[in-house]
């Protein structure tokens, strides 16, 4: 099952503040925490949804990846967003008034320590024609990314010194305060949850350990994708923090419109032309493939609307089996701009027909008996 979107989960718009944010999510909290629904699993369900989109949409960071990349943009194991143990997801009903008045005390939610942190998963999509769809290809990409910063190796300090040890939390990444019988968590004002401080900021990315640079790679699309398929790049992504592993990039395929074919799972379908006096005497016709051409046998008194299946000629799908089908429809030309000769010649067959009647046009005939007996049935 898809996961649900985070602002839906706490019911606020895009462009909901940071204190709309905590109004919904200290409802849901309140609502469904499950030392208020002991033995409720929808409830301790609903809970960790509205934890885990807070503590993603509370974050600058992480709520502008979110923005531009959806769930992809974001890791909910990274920064204590994910990994919920036990009955209540990790969090006492305490804690929750950690996460939700937080500012009161300098900070918000995140509680780390100086943990690395797994990078941001990215996204981009990948636009090929059908032919490389259907074959396969090898596609470069640049992809814009943030990565460690050369010149402080990714510690965000200076060359020649190193990060020290946060004096307000001694290398934890939170604090805990005392409120009434209240103990609240939450992540150090100081190093906000690093555990460590930069006296000395590396000048080329200022302190931050990393730096906007564009990723140059190459992705094998493999044969039989389709528009909505998604290859995944291990360790292509953001760089992680402290040390951290970086994201995965995941490329989704989006083929093109194809002037000729229009592709039916696996499948292809295409529109022939024929011309009226083709379709009624019967002829070969010549059919394009994507790996060359077909002869196609079109019979006497074919219709406008008959579909011809030609095996095999359709696509191999990408996670094996045999190839579809080339699913060609008739679609019988009635002559445009003719001379008065052709009217003439016209007029003649169609006289000719019209005496041969249900013999030359069964349809038409059938019709026509449905029409008169619909309407000698109807009452006025």
């Amino acid at each position: 099952m898809a996961k649900r979107d985070y602002y839906e989960i706490l019911g606020v718009a895009p462009n909901a503040s940071e204190g709309d944010l905590k109004k919904a999510y200290r409802r849901l909290a309140m609502k469904y925490h499950p030392d208020r629904n002991p033995g409720d699993a929808d409830a301790e369900t609903r809970f960790k949804e509205a934890k885990e989109a807070y503590e993603v949409l509370s974050d600058p960071q992480k709520r502008a990846a979110y923005d531009q990349f959806g769930h992809a943009g974001v890791d909910p194991s990274a920064g204590g967003a994910g990994g919920f143990g036990g009955a209540a997801g990790g969090a006492s009903f305490a804690d929750i008034f950690s996460d939700v008045f937080g500012d009161i005390f300098g900070g918000g939610g995140g509680r780390g320590g100086s943990r690395v942190f797994r990078g941001a998963d990215l996204r981009t999509t990948l636009e090929i024609s059908l032919e490389e769809a259907v074959q396969g290809t090898e596609k470069d990409l640049e992809i814009p990314t943030m990565v460690d910063c050369e010149a402080c190796d990714g510690s965000g300090a200076a060359p020649g010194s190193q990060p020290q040890t946060c004096p307000t939390c001694h290398g934890h990444g939170d604090v805990r305060v005392q409120q009434g019988f209240f103990s609240i968590q939450q992540t150090c004002p100081r190093c906000r949850g690093s555990g460590t401080v930069i006296s000395d900021p590396c000048t080329r990315c200022g302190g931050n350990g990393k730096v906007r640079d564009r990723k140059h790679l190459s992705v094998r699309v493999p044969a039989g994708v389709d528009t909505g398929d998604r290859i995944r790049l291990a360790g292509e992504g953001e760089a992680g923090e402290n040390g951290g592993p970086p994201g995965d990039l995941y490329v989704q395929i989006a083929v093109r419109e194809h002037p000729i074919f229009k592709r039916d799972g696996a499948d292809l379908r295409c529109e022939i032309p024929v011309s009226f006096p083709t379709a009624a005497l019967g002829g070969d016709l010549e059919v394009p493939t994507l790996d060359g051409r077909v002869n196609l046998r079109v019979p006497p008194g074919t219709q406008s609307g008959k579909i011809f299946r030609i095996r095999g000629k359709g696509v191999t799908p990408v996670r094996g089996g045999a190839p579809g089908d080339l699913l060609c429809r008739v679609n019988v030309e009635t002559p445009v701009n003719l001379t008065a000769r052709q009217k003439e010649l016209l007029e003649e067959l169609a006289d000719t027909l019209e005496r041969g009647g249900e013999h030359h046009n069964p349809r038409g005939s059938s019709w026509l008996d449905s029409v008169k007996s619909f309407f000698e049935n109807m009452k006025f």
